[in-house]
């Protein structure tokens, strides 16, 4: 059996067990087997599902999201910077 056959193989599975449940397919719905086999084909259990096409992907990227919060907390780092600045040449003009 082929890399992409047994993609397909754990795709089944999981579209199968929805199929019977009428809703998305937990871990615990399988054996540890099959838990096994479609997490190394598919990779984890969210994704999985988003390749069987059983929930949409996420609107934004997990390395968007990350991107973002690094934009979030330079920005943050800099108001803190200018802060300090201002603080410290505003104790200089007092002494």
């Amino acid at each position: 059996m082929t890399q992409d056959e047994k993609r397909q193989n754990a795709i089944g599975l999981l579209q199968k067990k929805a199929g019977i449940l009428q809703r998305l397919p937990q871990r615990s719905d399988f054996t540890g087997d099959e838990v096994c086999f479609i997490k190394q084909k598919l990779g984890p259990w969210p994704r999985a599902l988003e390749a069987a096409g059983l929930k949409e992907p996420p609107a934004v990227s997990a390395k968007e999201k990350s991107r973002l919060k690094r934009e979030r907390c330079r920005r943050e780092q800099k108001k803190i910077r200018k802060a300090l600045k201002a603080s410290e040449t505003t104790e200089e003009g007092v002494f």
